[in-house]
């Protein structure tokens, strides 16, 4: 999987490494994918030159593909399939996918796949339901946009390869390029093109710092804000490399070594580097709170910071709080006390008051008597009153989703089936290899609903499946329980 923002790359990266392929491979690029599962099929045969009939069912193609790579197999020649916007892939298409990932011989698998994407598809990825496809991946790489050093010497590469002069930029502007566009090549490029095309309406035998400064304005307040990705001190599921190594790594790709999976919870030392814990204790709100508490009043980072103590790479919707229809995670602003947190256990963001400012601080742990939280890029410790007094009770919690519509008896699918299975989990009841919602899958629905007090009704609705999706999560952080304490 090679995943990374928009414009840093990606398709670029690929079409390089499809052209440095021997003989010996043959390869199938699938632009933009919106398919359904058949559509998915009859792609990759046309592709790939496959012959299938009219209205062809999956069974029919799937057999056609089979066939095709049994007899390329048999020359000799490897097959590789790239699918390039892969976070457009719907969960079904997904595991139609990976399904054609189990053709194989006793020796080898007959089918490479290179997906390739935005980072929502790290998160698409995350889904209970593509946890088999999300082990078959035995590699992952992403792109970050590039500093500043690798900006100059990009932009002096493309000049050269026009045939102007490496110089023509200063390295006052070549720096402004740079922070402006964030490092996204793309964003690059539109800048010098537009401080270019200035400069020779203005008769400029160069691009001035002003030109360059305008062109800059220009093209970035057409852009929607983007975040630059943190300091590798404080990544906690991103790995950087230069489009140079990736594309090394993958066409080494057929021989790479799988890569460990980032555990969901990490050492709060691994994500915010060594520093004085801030222990708040008789002083009322010493100065150096009240300062830290006036740098945190940004509430998309905040948001970031509690993703980052899932484990996760917050998009700009969900730094927001917001989810679209297939999101991985809910996010929802509730108001509550310590001892509900407590029996909750799972991190939380808090709003703090303090002398009538707002301002944010991630509950990572709390115990009976001190709570540990993250304030602008600080930790800090302190006792349950005083934190009693910064806080009224308004925060906003996290939590990983599995379902997106109403389940009703009769209905059947990898839905169902997951239905079954974390009902079962906390209920305490043994697992069953079900995906048909029968009537002992309703006896559970309502077992639950009577439980936690909800309409009893058989059918699980989005009060229900909001309730199981916050019981029953995977290897969620505890408050109570958390890697790296201080």
């Amino acid at each position: 999987m090679l995943s990374g923002e928009v414009g840093t790359g990606k398709t670029t990266l690929v079409r390089a490494l499809l052209k440095s392929l021997g003989n010996d491979t043959q390869s199938g690029l699938i632009l933009n994918p919106t398919f359904s599962s058949i559509e998915l099929l009859e792609a990759i045969c046309d592709e790939f030159s496959i012959n299938y009939p009219s209205g062809a069912t999956l069974k029919q193609c799937n057999q056609a593909i089979h066939e095709f790579l049994l007899s390329s197999y048999a020359n000799g020649i490897q097959t590789l399939l790239v699918i390039d916007e892969a976070q457009h892939l719907s969960a079904d298409v997904l595991e139609q996918l990976r399904l054609l990932t189990n053709l194989e011989t006793d020796n080898q698998k007959l089918l490479k796949v290179l997906l390739v994407g935005q980072p929502e598809l790290q998160q698409r990825l995350q889904m209970p339901q593509l946890r088999q496809l999300a082990q078959r991946i035995t590699g992952r790489y992403h792109l970050l946009p590039l500093d500043v050093k690798e900006a100059t010497l990009y932009i002096r590469h493309r000049l050269e390869l026009a045939g102007g002069a490496s110089d023509l930029f200063s390295s006052k502007s070549l720096k402004l390029i740079s922070e402006y566009s964030l490092g996204i090549p793309r964003l690059i490029n539109l800048i010098c093109d537009t401080a270019l095309k200035r400069a020779y309406s203005l008769g400029e035998s160069v691009p001035t710092h002003a030109s360059v400064e305008a062109a800059c304005h220009e093209i970035m307040s057409f852009q929607t804000t983007y975040q630059p990705v943190e300091p590798v001190s404080r990544s906690l599921s991103w790995l950087k490399v230069s489009a140079l190594s990736v594309l090394l790594a993958l066409i080494s790709y057929w021989g790479a070594p799988k890569l460990a999976e980032n555990q969901i919870r990490q050492h709060i030392t691994q994500l915010y580097p060594p520093q004085p814990v801030t222990m708040v204790e008789e002083e009322v709100f010493p100065p150096q709170l009240q300062r830290t508490l006036s740098q945190s009043n940004n509430f998309q980072q905040a948001m970031e910071d509690l993703y980052q103590v899932w484990g996760i790479k917050a998009s700009v919707v969900e730094r927001l709080c917001r989810q679209g229809d297939e999101s991985v995670f809910r996010c929802i602003k509730s108001r509550g006390t310590l001892p509900e947190l407590r029996k909750a256990n799972v991190p939380v963001l808090l709003t703090l008051n303090s002398e009538g400012q707002q301002s944010y601080a991630v509950l990572y742990q709390l115990g009976d008597e001190t709570a540990q939280l993250l304030i602008a890029d600080q930790r800090v410790q302190m006792p349950i009153d005083k934190l009693r007094a910064l806080w009224s009770g308004d925060y906003h919690q996290i939590w990983q989703g599995y379902w997106h519509q109403t389940l009703k008896p009769k209905m059947s699918g990898p839905a169902i089936y997951e239905l079954n299975r974390r009902l079962s989990k906390v209920l305490g009841e043994s697992e069953t290899d079900n995906d048909f919602y029968d009537n002992e899958l309703i006896r559970k629905v309502k077992l639950f609903q009577q439980w936690q007090g909800l309409h009893v009704d058989g059918i699980a609705g989005n009060q229900t499946l909001q309730r199981l999706e916050k019981l029953s999560q995977d290897k969620a952080p505890s408050l109570s329980n958390f890697e790296g304490e201080v």
